[in-house]
């Protein structure tokens, strides 16, 4: 289970890939967030229901990364640990992607 200080990202796939989104699930002012995103723990989860940590960091040179460790899907795919550039954040109803 996450900690207070960590969210939740469903992701629609059993790895990330550019253009991939994942929706951010419980920001206390997403709207906010969105205006001026903050460093924040993510516990991501795929279509796998394969969870890993990750990061996602704003205080480097460019807009906002997902920094994700290596990590292995449900069937056993190796994936290596990268970091994505976050275009943007999208509202989808009462989530953030």
């Amino acid at each position: 289970m996450p900690q207070p200080d960590t969210f939740l990202a469903v992701c629609g796939n059993t790895h990330l890939y550019p253009g991939a989104r994942c929706r951010l699930q419980g920001l206390p002012d997403p709207q906010t967030f969105a205006d001026r995103p903050r460093p924040v723990d993510v516990l991501l989860r795929f279509s796998d229901s394969v969870t890993t940590d990750a990061e996602l960091r704003t205080d480097g040179p460019a807009d906002a990364v997902l920094a994700v460790p290596a990590y292995t899907t449900g069937a056993g795919t190796q994936i290596e640990g990268c970091t994505w550039l976050v275009r943007d954040f999208v509202r989808t109803g009462t989530r953030w992607s």
